[in-house]
C-alpha cells in the first residue's frame, strides 16, 4: 500500500477510535499516520492534518507539551502551504488558544482566538456552524480573563447556532452548556449551573456513551461545583468514576 493511502486510512481509523473514547489505540494510528504522511513530504499539507488530530488528542491525553509542538508545527504548515485565510489556519489558531488557555497564557490565547474567529467569519458568515467551535473557545478566554458579559454573550450565540443546526442534544451543545455552566459556577451562581451541567452530562452520556473520556471531564468540572456546594461525598464520586473512564481508555485492546 503506499503512503499516499496509507496515510488517510490510520488517519481515518484513528479519528474513529478517538471519536469512541479509545485514546491510546488512536494514538497509535495517528503516529502511523504520521510517519507515512512525512513520507510524502515534511511540508505537505497532510502532514498538518495529521498533527492537527496527534495534537488534539495528546491535549485531551494531557500531554500539553507534546500537543504544543504538534499544534505549532501543524500551523506553521497551514499559513505557508494554504495562506494566512482558509478555515484550517482557523482550526490550527483556535486549538492553540484552547491550549494557551489552559496554561494560563490568556493574552496570547486571546489574540490566537480572535484571530480564528475574525478567519471562520470572514470566510462562513456570522450564523454557521463552522464558526461555532472559535466562538466557543473565545467564550472560554473571555471568561478565563473574568470578562463574564462578553463570554455569557458569546456563549449564548454559540449555543444558538449549535442547536439550529444540530439540535438540542448534539455532543456540542453539551460543550457550550458546560461552558455556560463553568461561567455560571465563576460567578457564585450555583444554582443555575447544576441543571446546565445535568443537561450536558446527560447529552454526552447519551449521545457518547457513558465510558467516553468527554463524560469524564464533565465529571470532573461537575464535581467543582459539588463541592463548593458542600456535596463532598457525592464529589468524590464523580473523580472516582472520571479516574476509571480515563484509566479505560488509556488501555490499548489486545487480541486474543
Amino acid at each position: 500500500m503506499s503512503n499516499d493511502n496509507t496515510w488517510d486510512d490510520e488517519n481515518v481509523r484513528g479519528a474513529q477510535l478517538y471519536q469512541q473514547g479509545k485514546y491510546a489505540e488512536a494514538e497509535q494510528a495517528f503516529r502511523a499516520a504520521l510517519a507515512a504522511a512525512e513520507q510524502l513530504g515534511p511540508e505537505d499539507a497532510r502532514v498538518a492534518v495529521v498533527l492537527n488530530n496527534l495534537a488534539s488528542l495528546c491535549h485531551n491525553e494531557r500531554k500539553v507539551e507534546e500537543a504544543q509542538a504538534l499544534y505549532e508545527r501543524a500551523l506553521a504548515i497551514r499559513r505557508r502551504t494554504l495562506g494566512l485565510h482558509h478555515p484550517m489556519v482557523a482550526q490550527s489558531l483556535n486549538n492553540l488558544s484552547s491550549l494557551y488557555r489552559e496554561l494560563g497564557r490568556l493574552d496570547e490565547a486571546q489574540q490566537f482566538s480572535e484571530q480564528a474567529v475574525g478567519v471562520a467569519e470572514s470566510i462562513f458568515g456570522p450564523d454557521h456552524y463552522r464558526i461555532a467551535n472559535c466562538l466557543n473557545n473565545l467564550a472560554a478566554v473571555y471568561m478565563a480573563k473574568a470578562r463574564y458579559d462578553d463570554a455569557e454573550q458569546i456563549f449564548q450565540r454559540t449555543l444558538s447556532i449549535r442547536t439550529r443546526f444540530f439540535g438540542d442534544n448534539d455532543p456540542t451543545v453539551a460543550t457550550t452548556l458546560s461552558g455556560l455552566a463553568e461561567l455560571a459556577v465563576a460567578q457564585a451562581q450555583y444554582a443555575q449551573a447544576e441543571p446546565l451541567f445535568r443537561r450536558a452530562l446527560r447529552i454526552r452520556e447519551e449521545q457518547l456513551g457513558e465510558q467516553h473520556p468527554g463524560v469524564a471531564t464533565l465529571l470532573e468540572k461537575f464535581s467543582v461545583l459539588l463541592r463548593k456546594t458542600e456535596r463532598e461525598a457525592q464529589a468524590v464520586a464523580l473523580e472516582a468514576r472520571a479516574r476509571t473512564i480515563r484509566i479505560q481508555a488509556m488501555q490499548v485492546v489486545t487480541g486474543e
